[in-house]
């Protein structure tokens, strides 16, 4: 265990994240799964090798405040993607394509929880967590394999913004009703301070733009990064206070900014800021996670990954060609929307916490992180081999 040096502490930690990013990127991986491996390998539930246990620090109490800034960050950005103005131009495109995917990938999940014997809410938290797609693998993938200007690329992000904005609104509802499970009363109360807490940011994200324009028109790069991050912390903190998720607020305060003109300049002075609390966020899910119980639901892990991996690679080649793409597109289109990643991490994050029964606290969280890494994984391996689930699909279409 270390020694009480924080300083030491955390030069081991960002070496150790530096190194094990590098190797991911070695071999063409995400780095997100080995920014939580790390974490596993010096946790507290590290593994002992010769009888020596390779635990690091028994404690994550230390950066869990960056971590915590690492979630509002990455969902902040993934709201800053989100152009509202082009889904309201193409919303029939949309909401076609994203309608086959939602109608086919999200009651999966729920049906592999409730065969495994979860109640209705743990299956629902299992439906959500293999629902929606990693934003961060995917968009780094798209830009590494060069796909980013392509026709399909538009496609991919649309769905993958309907994904985040159906799971931000049902993981606020499920959010709400496990943090006010207690009584019917405080259920009730937490609702509806909730809703109105989304029904006012969803507001401002969508009329306030030229207000959050004016108010952020600051000179100074210094001061306009302490503006932009104070808000969006308080505005996240006041949110969490109200009974809605950090992570569900900040991605609408990034909706918002998204709409602004000073959406390049976020992106400049923030994207490091965001990309170092990111890693430390994804560490932290590793220094909690105990291998043994990632090992003890590695069935409902492969058994996961298996139908919802074919059901999304069948609703995201579906969904590509409705949206209008072609067969080589389409099949882009389904190998990119596999990777689970950062949403699914910050819901099984606020379970750990929040969670009222064993199932959500420690089975579901240890099945998210055993997901993550194997959906990332494969997700990776197929965008970089497209062309054979686009064979498949012409063999399928050849035959019929």
């Amino acid at each position: 265990m270390l020694s009480p040096n924080l300083l030491l502490t955390a030069g081991l930690f960002l070496t150790l994240l530096a190194v094990g990013g590098l190797l991911a990127n070695r071999i063409g991986q995400s780095v997100i799964p080995a920014y939580i491996v790390v974490g596993i390998l010096i946790g507290p539930h590290a593994p002992s090798v010769a009888g020596v246990s390779l635990t690091l620090v028994e404690s994550t109490e230390f950066v869990r405040l960056l971590a915590e800034l690492g979630v509002v960050l990455l969902l902040f950005f993934v709201g800053l993607e989100l152009s509202l103005s082009s889904l309201v131009r193409k919303r029939t495109q949309f909401a076609r394509a994203g309608l086959i995917d939602v109608c086919v990938s999200f009651p999966l999940g729920i049906v592999v929880g409730l065969l495994f014997g979860f109640p209705l809410l743990e299956s629902l938290f299992v439906g959500l967590i293999t629902f929606n797609s990693s934003t961060v693998i995917i968009a780094k993938s798209l830009l590494d394999l060069e796909w980013i200007a392509n026709p399909e690329s538009e496609a991919i992000l649309g769905v993958v913004v309907i994904e985040d904005i159906l799971t931000a609104a049902v993981f606020a509802v499920l959010s709400a009703v496990v943090i006010g499970s207690a009584d019917v009363a405080s259920l009730g109360r937490t609702l509806g301070q909730a809703g109105a807490v989304l029904v006012v940011l969803a507001l401002v994200a969508y009329y306030g733009s030229e207000w959050v324009d004016r108010a952020f028109a600051v000179r100074s790069n210094e001061l306009f990064l302490l503006a932009v991050l104070g808000v969006t912390t308080l505005v996240a903190g006041l949110g969490l206070a109200s009974g809605v998720s950090e992570a569900i607020v900040a991605f609408l305060v990034g909706a918002a900014f998204g709409q602004t003109s000073h959406t390049a300049r976020v992106q400049d002075l923030i994207a490091p800021s965001r990309d170092l609390f990111a890693a430390v966020f994804f560490l932290v899910i590793g220094l909690g996670t105990d291998p043994r119980l990632v090992v003890s639901v590695a069935g409902l892990v492969v058994a996961a990954v298996l139908v919802t991996g074919a059901g999304q690679l069948v609703s995201g080649y579906a969904a590509g060609r409705s949206y209008g793409l072609s067969v080589e597109q389409a099949s882009r289109m389904a190998s990119a929307l596999v990777p689970r990643g950062e949403f699914s991490l910050v819901i099984a994050a606020f379970l750990v916490t929040a969670g009222t029964t064993e199932t959500l606290r420690a089975t579901i969280p240890a099945f998210t992180v055993g997901y993550v890494l194997l959906t990332s994984i494969l997700g990776t391996i197929l965008m970089r081999n497209a062309a054979l689930v686009e064979r498949v699909a012409r063999l399928r279409s050849a035959t019929e």
